[in-house]
């Protein structure tokens, strides 16, 4: 079946986030089967910015009521969606380039088995831009999403069906959650940069409570770990040290070696 893909990008009383997004979406090589906005929006900026004739579109669609939070927007937009494939991009976050649908659409196109796929991503880390991603590993994923950005993941609807929908429990780690359901279906990872993370987002503005929030998930599925506890530490040190001068010195030389994505 040709790969229809959905778009969804939640919002909340963000309007200038939601335009970099359409406009990201609105340039590309290749145009998405649907682009849905969930605004939960306290007031109606965002109606009325979808209401300019520029971003008027045969594919773009858009519901405007309060929500319970990410998750309920997340799940809202997957009912409201009829694509086959299903992609979360965020108000703020965009495509790496305008052929990057394009990319992801023949990915999914030449690799029929997979059931999702995740490609690479560029983000602003140590204050400066730098573009990471690996394979999905499921050995690894007490590691969280530290090599995994759930917008540049592209789910098909049947996992949503088998798996269930976000947990909307889960404050910051409801994207984890769901990789754990997801983590033995087959998938395939484009290796090429689709999305530019909007680094605002609330598990960049909060790390810290996501890391906890990522270590209960974690346990809930597979107990204590150490592993996953070293690797907490190692995650909370790097934290403080890019927010620290010397920090940032040491990631620019890791990042002149090519060493960005270890």
């Amino acid at each position: 079946m040709k790969p229809n893909i959905s778009i969804i990008t939640i919002c909340f009383n963000n309007p200038d986030d939601v335009r970099r997004t359409i406009e990201s979406v609105d340039t590309q090589t290749l145009l998405p089967h649907e682009h849905y906005i969930i605004d939960g929006s306290e007031n109606q900026k965002i109606l009325h910015l979808l209401q300019n004739q520029s971003y008027i579109k045969s594919y773009r669609k858009s519901v405007h009521e309060p929500d319970n939070g990410i998750s309920d927007a997340f799940n809202k937009g997957i009912h409201k969606a009829n694509g086959n494939w299903i992609m979360m991009l965020n108000a703020g976050d965009r495509f790496y380039d305008n052929n990057s649908l394009e990319k992801i659409h023949n990915a999914i196109q030449n690799n029929p088995a997979a059931l999702w796929m995740h490609g690479k991503y560029q983000l602003i880390r140590g204050g400066q831009k730098v573009i990471i991603g690996k394979t999905h590993e499921p050995s690894k994923v007490y590691r969280g999403m530290r090599s995994i950005c759930h917008q540049s993941m592209v789910v098909h609807r049947t996992l949503y069906e088998k798996h269930g929908l976000y947990n909307i429990r889960q404050k910051f780690g409801m994207d984890y959650d769901f990789l754990l359901r997801i983590r033995n279906e087959p998938f395939y990872f484009l290796p090429e940069p689709v999305i530019d993370y909007d680094e605002k987002g609330i598990s960049s503005t909060q790390y810290l409570a996501s890391l906890k929030q990522t270590e209960s998930i974690y346990q809930t599925y597979f107990g204590k770990s150490v592993k996953q506890q070293l690797w907490q530490w190692r995650l909370k040190i790097l934290f403080h040290l890019l927010h620290s001068p010397i920090g940032r010195l040491l990631y620019k030389l890791k990042t002149s070696l090519k060493l960005e994505n270890m």
